[in-house]
């Protein structure tokens, strides 16, 4: 995969993460703020101010994601973002740190 290829996947990624949230906020699902600077997008759960970050890593061609519930890696394979250690799933992850963190039940999958 070249890094403009890389980059065109990872934004696409960080846009659909952010229009979900944006979507389930305004819905009332979930109180949260996200901020985009570059490739970082900050999602702050308003009402305990934790926070997950999600950004991408072009060097090593991967997704970073820090949450509460620890550090991960994820790297595009097969048309999906699969963790590094343990092959989860980027959205499903996302959606349980999300869950966990912001009390909510939302619901991403690789499927869109």
């Amino acid at each position: 995969m070249t890094e403009s290829e890389f980059l065109a996947l990872a934004e696409a990624a960080l846009a659909r993460i952010e229009t979900t949230l944006e979507t389930a906020s305004d819905s009332g699902e979930l109180d949260v703020e996200c901020s985009r600077s570059g490739n970082v997008l900050e999602i702050e759960f308003i009402d305990t101010g934790s926070k997950i970050i999600v950004n991408s890593q072009a060097p090593m061609k991967e997704l970073w994601v820090a949450a509460k519930s620890g550090g991960f890696h994820y790297r595009h394979e097969g048309g999906r973002w699969l963790n590094t250690r343990d092959r989860t799933e980027l959205f499903a992850s996302l959606a349980a740190m999300i869950n966990e963190q912001g009390n909510a039940n939302i619901v991403m999958n690789d499927q869109g």
